[in-house]
Order: C-alpha cells, then sequence, then structure tokens
C-alpha cells in the first residue's frame, strides 16, 4: 500500500515570525520539529510540544508587565528551549536580542548596553543580581529582580513591529545592530521556501550560533516547511569524528554552515562521510568552498544537492545558487545565482550607472520585501546602506546598497568579486579590520595598530596586528595584546598573530602601507 503524503504546511499572509516558523503545528503536530543530539542519542521535540512550550514561556513573559517592542536579551545556543523563547517573544511583540554564551563578557555587555533590554535571559548559570536578569528552562523564567512594569501603551503586534536585532561587527569600534522586523523575515522566508531544498520530515543540520543570522535561516527553512532543525553542539563542531556522529544520530538530511566545517572530515574521514545514511544536501555560506573540496565532496556523495548561499545579515540572505553536479574543470569562481524569489540585485558602477553588459563588475544593491528596517540607534549607518532607489529617486523606495561587488555571467547569474571596503568573511563571519585596529588602540601600552588579512595554510582568511607600543610602555608581551583583545571580542574576530614592531610602514600618500605588512608575513611564513 503506498504511503498517504504528509499534508502541506498551509501559511496566511502577513503572519509573524512566530506564527510562519509554528504553522506546521495545525497540520503536523506529530513531525519532529527540534531535534537535539545529548549524550550519544537523540531528543525529539515536536512541533506540538514547541508549540506549547512557546505557549508556556509567553505566559511567564506576561508576569513582567512588558511593553510591544521591549527587547528581551537571550543568552543561549540553539536549542528546542531557546526556540520556545524566542517565538513566545515575538508572540508578544518583544524584539529577541540572541547573544552565544561563548560572547566575551564586556562584548555581551556592550550589547547590552545599546540594546537595553527589560529582560536578560540565559539558559546556563545563576540567575543574575541585576534588574531583569534571569534565566530560562523547563517553560520556566525566572528573575529575582523583575523590571518595573509599565503601562502599555499599543494594543497589538503588527508585522512591521521588529522581530529580532541581531549585532554584528562595525566599523566604528562598536557592535552594530540589525534591526528586523516580522514582515521582513517571513518575506525571506518565503522566497527562500520557493526554492524547495527541504519537504516535511526533513532534518536541518544548524551549525550556527543562535546569534548569527544563518541560525535563524535554518530554523525558517525547517520549521517553516514542516522539516525539523537539528542543531549541533558547539563543542562537537571542529572534532570531525564527532561532528559526524551527531549528524547520523540525528539523522540529518541537510547540513547548513560555512565550507571549513567539512574540511576535515574530507581529508581525515571521508569514508565515514560518505558512508552517511540520509545526508542529501549541503548549504554553505560566509566565504567560498575551495574548489578542490567540492569536487571531492561531490565524488564522495554522489547525487547530493549542493547551494550556495549569499547574502548579508541587513537582508539574511539574497541569492542561492545550486552548484553543478558534476563541477566542471573549467569553473574557477561559483555562481551565486541571481537573486531569491521577490527579490532584484541591480549592478552599478563607480559613477552610479547601471551595468548591462556581461563580465562588468560593479556594486551589487538588493531591492527586496526582506530589508532590514534599520541599525538599532544609528540612522547615520543606516542611511548609509539603505539608500534611495538609483533608478527612480522620487519613489522614496530604499534599497540596500551591499558593498560587494560581481559580474553577470552569459547565464544572466552572478559572481561574486570581493567587497567595496574592508569587510572580510573569517571563517564565515564578518569581520571589520577597523574594530580590531580600534580594540588595539584602546590598550594603555599601544601606540600604533594596523591589521591586515592574510592567506592561512589551510588556505582560509586570517587576521595579523603588527603594534607599536608607546615610548613609556614596558613589559608588554605580543600574547598580553592578543588576550586584551579577546577579552572584549570572540575568537574569530581576535587576531591570531600579533607583532610588535618599531614602526609601521607608509606608502606616498602617508597611509599604513598594509601591502608590505602583508609581505612581510608572507617573506617570514616561508
Amino acid at each position: 500500500m503506498r504511503a498517504t503524503p504528509a499534508p502541506a504546511v498551509t501559511h496566511r499572509p502577513d503572519e509573524r515570525f512566530d506564527e510562519f516558523l509554528l504553522a506546521a503545528a495545525a497540520t503536523l503536530p506529530d513531525q519532529p520539529a527540534v531535534v537535539e543530539y545529548a549524550d550519544g542519542a537523540q531528543r525529539v521535540t515536536t512541533f506540538r510540544r514547541l508549540r506549547e512550550a512557546a505557549e508556556r514561556y509567553a505566559a511567564e513573559l506576561d508576569r513582567f508587565g512588558l511593553r510591544i517592542g521591549d527587547r528581551v536579551m537571550v543568552v543561549s545556543d540553539t536549542s528546542a528551549e531557546s526556540v520556545a523563547l524566542v517565538l513566545a517573544c515575538s508572540s508578544r511583540g518583544l524584539p529577541f536580542v540572541p547573544v552565544s554564551p561563548e560572547t566575551p563578557a564586556e562584548r555581551r555587555e556592550t550589547i547590552e548596553r545599546l540594546a537595553e533590554p527589560a529582560l536578560c535571559l540565559s539558559a546556563d548559570g545563576a540567575p543574575g543580581a541585576a534588574v531583569g536578569h534571569g534565566r530560562f528552562g523547563g517553560g520556566r523564567i525566572e528573575v529575582p529582580r523583575p523590571p518595573v512594569r509599565r503601562k502599555r501603551l499599543r494594543r497589538a503586534v503588527t508585522p512591521t513591529d521588529t522581530a529580532y536585532i541581531i549585532f554584528t561587527s562595525g566599523t566604528t569600534g562598536r557592535p552594530k545592530g540589525v534591526v528586523m522586523s516580522h514582515r521582513s523575515v517571513v518575506a525571506f522566508y518565503r522566497g527562500m521556501l520557493a526554492e524547495e531544498f527541504v519537504s516535511v520530515g526533513d532534518r536541518v543540520a544548524s551549525t550556527s550560533p543562535l546569534q548569527f543570522d544563518f541560525s535563524l535561516l535554518d530554523i525558517g527553512m525547517a520549521l517553516g516547511g514542516g522539516a525539523a532543525v537539528a542543531p549541533v553542539p558547539r563543542a562537537l563542531l571542529r572534532w570531525p569524528t564527532r561532528f559526524l556522529k551527531v549528524l547520523r544520530v540525528t539523522r540529518a538530511t541537510h547540513v547548513n554552515g560555512v565550507p571549513s566545517i567539512w574540511r576535515q572530515s574530507l581529508r581525515h574521514i571521508p569514508g565515514e562521510l560518505a558512508d552517511l545514511p540520509d545526508l542529501r544536501g549541503v548549504l554553505f555560506c560566509g566565504e567560498e568552498f575551495p574548489l578542490g573540496e567540492l569536487r571531492h565532496l561531490q565524488r564522495l556523495r554522489p547525487g547530493i544537492r549542493l547551494i550556495n548561499c549569499y547574502g548579508a545579515t541587513e537582508s539574511m540572505a539574497a541569492s542561492f545558487a545550486e552548484v553543478p553536479d558534476p563541477l566542471p574543470d573549467d569553473v574557477t569562481h561559483l555562481s551565486i545565482g541571481a537573486g531569491h524569489q521577490g527579490t532584484d540585485i541591480l549592478l552599478l558602477d563607480a559613477e552610479g550607472a547601471p551595468v548591462g553588459r556581461e563580465g562588468v563588475v560593479g556594486e551589487m544593491y538588493l531591492r527586496s520585501p526582506a530589508l532590514m528596517t534599520g541599525y538599532w540607534g544609528d540612522a547615520e549607518a543606516t542611511d548609509a546602506v539603505l539608500v534611495t532607489d538609483p533608478l527612480e529617486p522620487r519613489s522614496g523606495q530604499r534599497v540596500l546598497r551591499t558593498g560587494d561587488l560581481a559580474y553577470r555571467d552569459a547565464a544572466g547569474t552572478l559572481r561574486f568579486c570581493g567587497r567595496r571596503d574592508s569587510q572580510v568573511q573569517i571563517r564565515g563571519n564578518r569581520v571589520e579590520p577597523a574594530e580590531v585596529q580600534r580594540r588595539l588602540l584602546a590598550h594603555p601600552d599601544v601606540g600604533e595598530a594596523a591589521v591586515v588579512v592574510y592567506e592561512g595554510p589551510d588556505g582560509d582568511a586570517e587576521l595579523s596586528a603588527f603594534v607599536v607600543l608607546s615610548d613609556d610602555a614596558a613589559g608588554t608581551a605580543e600574547s598580553d595584546l592578543r588576550a586584551f583583545c579577546l577579552r572584549s571580542m570572540p575568537a574569530y574576530m581576535a587576531p591570531g598573530v600579533v607583532r610588535i614592531v618599531d614602526s609601521l610602514p607608509v606608502n606616498q600618500h602617508g597611509k599604513t602601507d598594509h601591502r608590505r605588512l602583508r609581505d612581510r608575513l608572507l617573506t617570514d611564513a616561508a
């Protein structure tokens, strides 16, 4: 007898973030929604249980008398509990601010100071003594010193309200808060689901921390389509045998993450990777997938669907491109596609004129309903990237100036060419070298500093810093300066090497000559 196909997930117009992600609970209540790896086994939370957990957390939030728009900082890895909590926040119009437990204390304090959350809730540890600080788990929220209840000013949550704020690296020396509305996030989810990456019953292994937008992409791709999200524990991700065990135990059908998560498995245990029973699709983002490794993966997993994802936190993502199978020998750069459904990407040259010819490089401008509202508390930075429509400035429409360069190939798809500014990708994470430089200059013994990007031994982008100490500095070691960086920023942002030098080279314009510094790194490595 042929099995009855699972009913489709039905979405209605103008859903909130939480409504979109829990829509499957109406038709697929007993399907897995979150599959967690725990002590060598899987722990499954169904859509019904996830909805019930979200409702319990929503009732808990109601006890604090918060206003629509009050922020809730969530310090947690991705789990069934944290997903339920952010869904509860969304249902009450409380933007959530996700922060990784691995975030250094100083940076976490900076984010808290900028976001001014009414509640700061952690999954682990003591509830905290400060006002509004607490912990969550088991459907309960414990806050020893709750915030003062305030009179409610709003009647209802609308799709244009803020769903979440994600803080990323910024050029000003402080994190930038990307504000996304319910409508923008759901518009992106709808465009992504039109690509038909997953279907009911699939399981999407998520390798990004909750504080990164691609974890929310994974959650939306899975739950929005009636599939399950399977968070990979952060501590196991860098161990190839353990990583593959998580995929095997959770029966992951798809994996999303930066290309480097596959490197050790491809090099050391390719047989185990080839033998995974359920893996059918890999999505990658944040950095280029070395073509040799990509071809190796295709040979190990014939027929696997490989998707190159392109985009930024300001739109979650903008385009998806399927990698040809097999990848032709003459390919040197992968396509990033032409924009997902509902978007349009325009190329402009240095003079602001549209680029129409094949092979001509231009800057990408994104037209989409899935754009951020702006940067939290930073109108100047917002106006620099959400710009007036260059084709019809009288319309008042805003488009996203991405800062990314690309050209169109013969098929009309885009090929990424790098950044207009200095922003770089380090292990899939966006980093502003200027922010790292400002941190070094904040050290009392540092007089000058320069941060350069170079290619490490594995072919990945790495950061290195050159520092000139002030005249009265004494006893400061290079390791001390790196530790100083790690106190306020995650490891991927801190320079892997810090070198103390007598002076920084300058070019003919009197500016620091980063090329000569990079050449020095290569010479020393040789």
